[in-house]
């Protein structure tokens, strides 16, 4: 059985809250239905905020999923601006930094991720930007286009985009990252010397195994201090560390959290009627037999589907091959799937002329493919390993 349907209240309005709200629409859910928001902006897509949007700098509503007459037709009603600072589970009410209170059937959390900040002197400086928000870039923007020197924190998929849009503008690049290789929570060994090896051919001053331990500056942001002693000079300095689960409300209010908010395979929560679903949720995938977090726009959209079927009383079991992307110059990397725990690493193809795959097994089974500028590597992979991941382990 689903909840009764009426006095939907999400908290979050990016692609997950947004996709929520469609789907319980097409679902046929009539009711009051209402997203509270802290940005000011009807619900977009954020991949491109460190790509395309970056790069190009357009109005920010060229990032917008659906124009403001689709929600106003659809009776979709935004709090913009407004934050949930608590939420009462057993009152049913959230309260909003507003002053108004709103009651509440069902309650779902998409409060989304948000920046790892740094523990280190100097963070806090002018000059010192991240990238999770288009306010965010809205600020980058023009500090990026009087910047020469970029110092970048980070060799994930943030930090190396970011590093392909400056270098590529001609700016002077530096990525720290404090691993051995970049890309390594996400992809092989191959992969990352493909893309280690592609942006030291740009001019990207890659510096492995870095530690950084203070940002240099009086008034703003004025270079870096290493842990080997090394300071490096930078206009800007970009922190792109990875990004934390936004669970700390959920937490407060006495929902199950475990580095995300714990839900099971219809996205709910352990407290009936509250549901959670995208980047803050952690769920336990059968498929990959232990407890994920992922932050995709795959994940966002079909978790708030599944979420969306089991409050209309239907419920389907959500237990994806997750899939993601990264555009840095001209290359396209597209994953499928979670290399965590693999055993073998095979190269299909020649990295050399930018167009091959790599797969990863686990037990004999495929896992995942990194398939880097070959669109048909990767879909012909998502069904190879829906095929063999399927219950690998029992429920919990």
């Amino acid at each position: 059985m689903g909840d009764k349907g009426d006095g939907i209240v999400v908290i979050g309005a990016g692609q997950a809250g947004a996709q929520l709200a469609m789907s319980l629409r097409q679902g046929g859910h009539a009711g009051s239905l209402r997203l509270i928001c802290d940005e000011p902006y009807l619900p977009y897509q954020r991949p491109p905020l460190s790509k395309k949007f970056l790069a190009e700098y357009r109005d920010p509503d060229a990032l917008f999923l659906r124009p403001e007459s689709f929600w106003r037709d659809h009776d979709v009603k935004f709090d913009l601006g407004a934050a949930a600072p608590a939420v009462d589970v057993k009152a049913r009410r959230v309260a909003l930094t507003n002053g108004q209170e709103i009651a509440f059937d069902t309650l779902v959390f998409a409060t989304g991720t948000s920046a790892r900040t740094l523990p280190v002197a100097g963070v806090n400086l002018p000059g010192v930007y991240s990238v999770r928000r288009i306010d965010d870039v809205v600020q980058l923007r023009p500090a990026l286009n009087a910047a020469q020197r970029v110092v970048i924190v980070g060799g994930g998929y943030i930090g190396l985009e970011v590093a392909a849009v400056a270098r590529s503008e001609g700016r002077t690049v530096t990525v720290l990252e404090a691993e051995d290789r970049v890309l390594k929570r996400v992809t092989g060994p191959s992969t990352s010397a493909f893309y280690d090896r592609t942006h030291r051919e740009r001019g990207v001053d890659i510096r492995l195994g870095a530690r950084l331990v203070a940002i240099a500056g009086d008034t703003s942001a004025s270079g870096v201090r290493l842990q080997s002693g090394e300071q490096l000079p930078a206009d800007l300095v970009l922190v792109a560390a990875g990004a934390r689960a936004n669970d700390d409300l959920a937490k407060v209010s006495g929902l199950a959290c475990q580095d995300g908010i714990v839900v099971d395979e219809h996205a709910r929560t352990d407290v009936p009627g509250v549901y959670a679903i995208g980047d803050c949720t952690r769920f336990f995938s059968r498929r990959y037999g232990r407890k994920v977090r992922l932050e995709s726009v795959q994940n966002a959209i079909d978790q708030a589907k599944a979420a969306a079927a089991a409050i209309l009383g239907k419920p389907q079991a959500y237990d994806p091959v997750p899939w993601f992307w990264s555009d840095q110059y001209e290359i396209k990397l597209q994953i499928a799937g979670l290399t965590d725990g693999y055993e073998s690493e095979t190269v299909v193809g020649d990295p050399a002329s930018a167009r091959f795959s790599v797969e990863y097994r686990q037990a004999g089974r495929l896992i995942a493919v990194d398939a880097v500028n070959d669109g048909r590597a990767h879909m012909m992979s998502r069904r190879r390993i829906a095929e063999e991941t399927a219950e690998i382990a029992p429920a919990v």
